[in-house]
């Protein structure tokens, strides 16, 4: 293993560890710290110069109400327009509206026993499905905020449930950061949920696939859903690869990535055959250009500015891409210190 992959795999020991128990939501910030200086690129994924024209631009979409959210996940509601935000701290998650600045609590702190909120999706249903990073996934009604059903992981092993996709015919797919496995929740299995309780089954196990680490070190972060639903793509962010996942034969292949890496990648965005990742600890998002059957993508930009906050997930709305910014780093899971406040969901343009 490199020194650089080496780093990262100790970096992604003590995230695992660090973000294995959400932060008390009435925890004491830490002294100030000084702002943390940006993060050069990997080596194998240098930055990329865009010329003056493509300049991007980073700025306030929205802000968060609370002193102490540290949101994680964002997703858009593809009937609506209107955004959804989760707090990694307490569960809290949020709606925003097109040209309303202030978001709104959509479900409180605790809602139905949850105490963290991470990967967020809306589906054409009207259906909001919100992963519990210790449990499993909630599914609740966009429009009565009620709670459909709940699916949870089994056993008592470490488990980090993290981000998820949804497929054209219906289906959500959710990584587990520790255990190395995409879940599968299918439309028949989530209408024999209704109400209740049911268990989280793996479709994909990439132990035996990824490269050697750390035990209990994070592996699969982001996901996202090829529109044809032939196939899923999938970040190790601790091996820096994509990984394609055939839903319909259990295949699992590693992309050819040409340009870069995708070290530290947490939630993707795939449109139009273009996949933008970011870089958490990097503070960082690159773009890349996919091949139509997933086999392999080229980085054509990346950028990196602090502005960012240590970005989590991403999701693009015509041509703007909403990002969260986490702050972890600044008295949350990653490190002392004092948030900017209010939290805040950043547009990025030009990117």
């Amino acid at each position: 293993m490199s020194r650089v992959r080496q780093s990262i795999a100790i970096t992604a020991a003590v995230l695992a560890a660090a973000l294995s128990s959400p932060p008390a939501a009435g925890a004491a910030a830490a002294p100030a710290a000084a702002a943390p200086s940006v993060t050069a690129p990997s080596e194998a994924a240098p930055a990329v110069t865009a010329p003056a024209e493509a300049r991007v631009r980073i700025s306030t979409a929205h802000e968060l109400p609370g002193d102490r959210v540290y949101p994680e996940g964002v997703a858009v509601d593809p009937r609506t327009g209107d955004l959804y935000a989760g707090s990694f701290a307490d569960g809290t998650v949020f709606t925003m509206t097109p040209g309303r600045r202030t978001a709104r609590v959509f479900l409180p702190a605790g809602a139905d026993g949850r105490d963290t909120a991470n990967g967020l999706k809306v589906d054409r249903a009207g259906r909001l499905w919100v992963t519990d990073s210790t449990a499993g996934v909630s599914v609740y009604d966009t429009r009565s905020r009620r709670l459909l059903a709940r699916f949870e992981v089994p056993g008592e092993e470490p488990r980090f449930v993290n981000d998820l996709a949804l497929t054209p015919d219906g289906s959500a797919y959710l990584t587990d950061s520790v255990r190395a496995v995409v879940y599968r929740v299918t439309p028949a299995q989530l209408s024999r949920a209704a109400g209740g309780t049911a268990t989280l089954t793996p479709r994909f196990d990439l132990t035996g696939v990824l490269d050697p680490r750390e035990p209990g070190a994070f592996s699969l972060n982001g996901i996202v859903a090829d529109p044809s639903g032939r196939h899923l793509l999938t970040a190790d962010m601790v091996g820096g690869d994509l990984y394609r996942l055939d839903p319909a034969s259990g295949a699992v292949a590693r992309v050819a990535l040409h340009g870069g890496d995708l070290l530290n990648a947490d939630g993707l965005e795939l449109q139009d055959g273009r996949l933008w990742a970011v870089h958490n600890t990097d503070h960082a998002i690159s773009r890349w250009r996919v091949a139509a059957d997933g086999s392999a993508a080229r980085m054509e930009r990346r950028v990196a500015d602090e502005a960012l906050r240590l970005p989590t997930t991403l999701v693009r709305v015509r041509g703007t891409l909403y990002v969260v910014r986490s702050q972890f780093d600044r008295g949350g899971p990653l490190g002392e210190g004092t948030p900017r406040r209010p939290f805040t969901i950043a547009s990025v343009r030009g990117l």
